[in-house]
């Protein structure tokens, strides 16, 4: 399905909706493990999006947060049910996305935002590496398994998603010169979340919550943001890949 240039999946029925944004590098077929189990999970629908530059969404001309959001909520305003409530679930880049839509600047208001593996420590290195990768073309290669293979490493997929997943279809495309990911390179210039600012600015109830052995950020950095985090259990940065169910549970343990 595609809706103001945003390829979107979804499924249910009710008047309440959860809202799934994935991370940076990755598509929103990173939430099919949950989707699989929403009809028993999720007492309502689910709207899965490529983010603006993923998948098969549309690009921009630029990668703020802001933009980001502002592109995400005129893709879900049609979904929501004013009679129901929005839950957004986001991940990584998708969860301080989801922080930018608590905030109810954007024309939608969240019911319940949740974030989980959000990176909150950005050193300057690692800021002017994300910009050196903006400022460069695609690379390519000449058949899609190299494309395949490269996409779940640059995703943080390898190890718990093969190449050849359903995971890694989006995340990869052809043009006239061979095969390419499929985000726009220019989405690493994203630059540093200001976090803290927009964990002030909610006007919803926000949970945050990370795999203990997510490497991306620690238990310490997500608490300092929201004392009650959750820890998700032993697992890494895409846990709702490696473990769906903890996810579903802690979504209803709030919902």
């Amino acid at each position: 399905m595609q809706t103001a240039n945003i390829y979107a999946e979804q499924g249910g029925e009710g008047p309440d909706l959860l809202l799934m944004l994935h991370g940076m590098g990755a598509t929103g077929a990173v939430w099919s493990p949950m989707c699989g189990m929403a009809g028993t999970r999720w007492a309502g629908r689910w709207l899965a999006l490529d983010l603006p530059g993923h998948g098969r969404s549309g690009r921009q001309d630029s990668y703020a947060i802001g933009q980001y959001a502002a592109t995400v909520a005129r893709a879900a305003l049609p979904h929501v049910d004013p009679a129901g409530r929005l839950v957004v679930l986001g991940h990584s880049l998708g969860g301080v996305i989801a922080l930018a839509l608590a905030t109810g600047w954007f024309g939608v208001a969240p019911h319940r935002v949740f974030g989980a593996g959000i990176k909150a420590a950005w050193s300057d290195d690692e800021l002017r590496r994300m910009d050196t990768l903006a400022s460069q073309p695609a690379k390519k290669f000449s058949t899609e398994e190299e494309a395949r293979e490269r996409y779940v490493k640059v995703s943080g997929l390898a190890g718990i998603a093969d190449a050849s997943a359903a995971a890694a279809a989006r995340g990869v495309e052809r043009d006239a010169d061979g095969w390419r990911l499929a985000m726009d390179p220019r989405a690493n210039a994203v630059g540093k979340p200001p976090l803290s600012e927009l964990m002030a600015l909610a006007r919803c109830p926000v949970h945050l919550g990370r795999g203990r052995d997510d490497a991306l950020v620690t238990m310490e950095q997500t608490r300092a943001l929201d004392p009650d985090a959750r820890d998700l259990g032993p697992h890494g940065h895409n846990v709702m890949i490696e473990a769906p169910e903890a996810v579903w549970d802690w979504v209803a343990s709030f919902t």
